[in-house]
Order: C-alpha cells, then structure tokens, then sequence
C-alpha cells in the first residue's frame, strides 16, 4: 500500500489516495486499486481526512517527515530571485507585518510585488506565466479578476498598521525625505483626478502621490494619496499629521523648497521637529547675507574639493509666529536658525548659457513679428524695443536687468533648525536624490506612470502593493550602492543572473536546489542574505 497525490486541474486542489496493488487475473497484468482518504492543506501541507474516512473511525496515515513538507507532484521553477525577496522580507519584517495586517491575503500581495520587481513594466495580464515557472509565497496563479478584487480589499485600517509596524522596525534617529510626484490618469471614475502641473510644468489630468523615505536606510515609510491639483507647500500639515500617527519619536524632515512657506516652518517649529529645507534664493530672509557673502565666498578658504562647491553658513534668527487655537492668542518670538549658502560654478555656467537661449529665443520672436504673448512680461523686463517704418524693430538689451536676474546663477540655498555644518546639510539634502528614485522606480519598473484602474479602493490596494514591491527594490539598490555592484550590474542583470537558479519538486520528496556558482554566492553574500540551499 502506497500514498498517491493527485492534484485537480478544475480547483487546484491536491487530494490523496490510498494505493493497493493486486493482480486482474482476467487482463493478466498489476492494477492498482485507489480510495481517496482526504486532501492537502494547502497552508500547512497536512492532510485534511474525507467524510469517509472519518466516518469510517480510522487513523489518518503518517505522512513523511523530511525537513520541509514533501512536494506533492513533479516541478522544476526558477527560484533563485524569489528566494532573495523572501530573504529581504525575513529580515525588514515586511513578511511578518504583512501576514499581521493581511492574514487572508498576504501571500498575494508578496507574489504580485514580486512580479511587478521581476517582469519589468509588465503588466498583471502576464502574472500567469511568470507564476508558472516561478516559485512565490502564493503558489497559485492570480488572474486578473483575482488581482482586482485583492486591489479592492486591502483596507485603510490595515494599510495603516503596517505603516506604524514597519516604521517601528527602522525609524530612529535618520531624517525622513519628503516629497510628491504626480501620476497622470484620464479616468472620469476616480474622485482625486484634477487638471495640475507636473513637474515638467504640463498641465495634465492626474493624482499626486507624496512619499516619506529613511534618508539612511533608503527605504519608504509610507505615502499618502492626493488631489490632482494639490500644490506641495500645502501638503505639509497632513504630512505632519501621518508622521505623528507613524510614532516615530524624533523626527528629522529633509525637503525641497517647494515646501518652503513661513506658516509651514512655523509649524515645525511648533512641534519641535528638526529639518532641513531648501529656499529661494529671493527670499528677504536670504538676500542681505547673500549680498554680505559674495564678496568672500568664493575663495579658497570656503572651497570643498570633495563636494566640488563653495560654502559659507551665517546663524540667524526666525520670527516665529504661533496663535494658540483656543484663546486666539497671537504669540511672536525667536527661534535659532541656520542659513547655508552654495555656490557651484559648473551650475552658474549651465544656467547663463539656458539664459542666454532663452534671450535668443525672445529676440527672434520680437524680430519675426511673431510674438508670444506668454513673453510680453520678459520682453518689456529685457529689451528697450523701438519700431520704426524705415528701420523696422531694433532691440537694445536692458544690461542691468540682465545682470540682475544673472547674479544669483550658480547659488542655491537650504535653512536648518538642527544642522549648523554646511556639508553636512548638504550631503544630508543630497541624500533626498533616493527619493526622486524611488518615484522612477514606481513610475517605470513597477510599471505606474499612468493609473490603470476604474476605481480608488482598486487604485488604493494597486499602490500599496506596489509600495511593498518599493520596499525591496529599494533595499536591493542600496546594498547593490553599498557593494559597489552597480560598476558591474545593472539591477535586471543582477536579477537576471540569481534567477535562474532553479528548485526541482518530486513527488513525495523534498525539494533540491541546482548548482549555484561562486558568482551568485558573491552576489547574495553583498545583498545580506543566504544563498538557497
């Protein structure tokens, strides 16, 4: 008597039989005969008796214990990059949160942020084939309806524990990069689509979507959905407000200048949060000691050769402004503040020259008759035009103003209530470069430059699966960055190369893994993990 496992094509069910050999006297040759005693768990790999069986009063069979649960039929699938993300997930806890805050669904959401890292830009219509000769936590193809309705019930309340969890795991004393980017749509179906500017300055129909990054561990904290036409200086307060539901304890906030408001730095202050913000650099609070500097500063004595910048740094003082929200009261005060400036000689030439385009291009439309009326402010600012019926029209360049708008090229700005050394601030701001990578990498690879769903709860669940996927490819760059494997690999030749290493399943036995070379050691070993065995 033997075990048979014979898995169903119908509903994928896996069901054992009990196999007695005898011989048919009549056909003159061994048959077998088979009663089906139950079916495999599909979660805990133990069989689950039959009515019969039960019925019956007998003792289920011992199933064989070999380490892992025994394949339950014969297979041979890739394993070697899926095994690299379940080790990511092991040690950044993204498997554990995930099951705390998904336990029905989970391994669903791992398997489609799999393959959203592995089958670049693809979309989920290719998930079946991948899943066919892949191994992932799933096990099972997700059709496309399938991948809606998993879309649809990923709830705000759990997506909001596993924000708090993972957050609790690694936010300690790193700053948090902010930032948004915006996602163009032409669906009429979903509530937050608005005509806004991108960050290309087009005018398109589209959602925002703003992000926190660890600045150090190059990892996301979590993102937040908005309007369309939402301006960044705005999203502020509601950031602000997710920070504290995240718990972090201290926070430290990096971002760019269009964050920059009087009523936004008020507010940090207020709740005694650090940052580093960049500014323009004609801003009352910046002018007079950019004046004060340009006689000095670029020297020898405030050059960084490491930095490739001149630098110099001057504490100030912010006028802080709080009103109580009870009483109305109107408090006014001090606050201690820093105002680095930069001067980066390479920017100022690049900028003259897309200057000097740009006074080309003002000419020639002045010159043809052909002008633009979006010009008409920079026409008059620039140009004394004279337009006679002999000479026609002849231009006189207005120099001061040309300088004027000139003086400030090559400069830029940040102000921090925390950081007093310049580089440091600057390599601190510099840092926030991984987040507009991140939003490449969602955009691109994780295959999110336009929204390709008709509803926000399937819009919601999409994007929070592909901020899981985030979580990995963003840990992989970083260790890739750390190990200088980028002079090397590109991210899918990496991928590539630890994929296909493959896991062979025989029927009632224990799985094997093939050869792996010393190279795919070398390059798990970079990664953190351990290589499959």
């Amino acid at each position: 008597m033997s075990l048979v496992y014979l898995k169903s094509k119908q509903n994928g069910v896996t069901y054992v039989y009990e196999s007695t050999g005898y011989w048919d006297k009549e056909k003159k040759q061994a048959r077998n005969k088979r009663i089906c005693i139950g079916k495999i768990d599909p979660e805990t790999g133990e069989l689950v008796p039959s009515k019969r069986m039960l019925a019956e009063g007998a003792s289920p069979p011992t199933m064989p214990k070999q380490g892992r649960t025994p394949s339950l039929e014969c297979r041979r699938r890739f394993h070697g990059a899926t095994h690299l993300f379940d080790s990511i997930g092991d040690r950044l806890g993204v498997t554990e949160d995930l099951k705390h805050c998904f336990p029905e669904s989970y391994k669903q959401i791992l398997s489609v942020a799999y393959y959203l890292i592995m089958e670049d830009r693809n979309p989920m219509s290719r998930f079946p084939k991948w899943a066919l000769t892949h191994t992932h936590p799933f096990g099972r193809d997700i059709p496309s309806q399938r991948s809606s309705e998993l879309f649809g019930a990923i709830g705000e309340d759990a997506k909001q524990k596993f924000f708090q969890m993972q957050a609790a795991r690694r936010m300690e004393e790193e700053y948090l990069a902010y930032d948004t980017t915006s996602i163009s749509s032409y669906s009429k179906s979903l509530k937050q689509v608005r005509w806004g500017m991108n960050k290309d300055h087009d005018l398109l129909p589209q959602i925002n979507l703003a992000m926190i990054f660890g600045e150090s561990s190059r990892l996301p904290v979590c993102f937040r959905k908005l309007p369309g036409n939402i301006a960044d200086v705005t999203t502020v307060f509601n950031m602000i407000n997710d920070i504290d539901f995240l718990k972090t304890g201290k926070v430290k906030l990096v971002m760019d200048r269009g964050f920059y408001s009087e009523p936004n730095i008020n507010e940090l202050y207020r709740r005694h949060y650090k940052f580093i913000i960049a500014a323009r650099t004609s801003l009352k609070l910046v002018r007079g000691k950019l004046d004060e500097a340009r006689k000095g500063m670029v020297s020898r004595t405030h050059y960084s050769s490491r930095h490739g910048i001149y630098y110099d740094s001057y504490p100030i003082d912010w006028d802080y402004t709080e009103t109580r929200p009870r009483s109305g009261e109107v408090i006014k005060d001090t606050r201690r503040m820093y105002l680095h400036l930069y001067y980066n000689d390479q920017r100022a030439t690049d900028d003259k020259i897309a200057f000097n385009k740009y006074l080309d291009l003002l000419e020639e439309e002045i010159s043809s008759g052909k002008r633009n009326p979006e010009h008409e402010k920079s026409y008059a600012r620039y140009y004394e035009i004279r337009e006679t019926p002999v000479k026609g029209v002849s231009l006189t360049p207005k120099q001061d103003a040309i300088a004027e708008t000139e003086k400030n090229y090559g400069y830029f700005v940040l102000v921090s209530n925390g950081v007093k050394d310049p580089l440091e601030a600057l390599e601190i701001y510099r840092a926030k470069d991984l987040i507009e990578k991140a939003f490449g990498n969602l955009k691109e690879r994780l295959n999110m430059r336009r929204t390709s769903v008709s509803s926000d709860e399937n819009l919601d669940g999409k994007l929070f699966v592909q901020f899981v996927a985030l979580i990995f490819l963003s840990y992989i760059q970083k260790a890739m960055s750390d190990n200088g494997l980028f002079k090397s690999h590109t991210l899918q030749e990496l991928l590539d190369e630890l994929d296909i290493i493959e896991r062979f399943e025989q029927t009632g036995k224990r799985h094997h893994i093939g050869e792996v070379t010393k190279k795919q050691l070398h390059l798990y070993e970079c990664l953190g993990v351990s290589a499959p065995s």
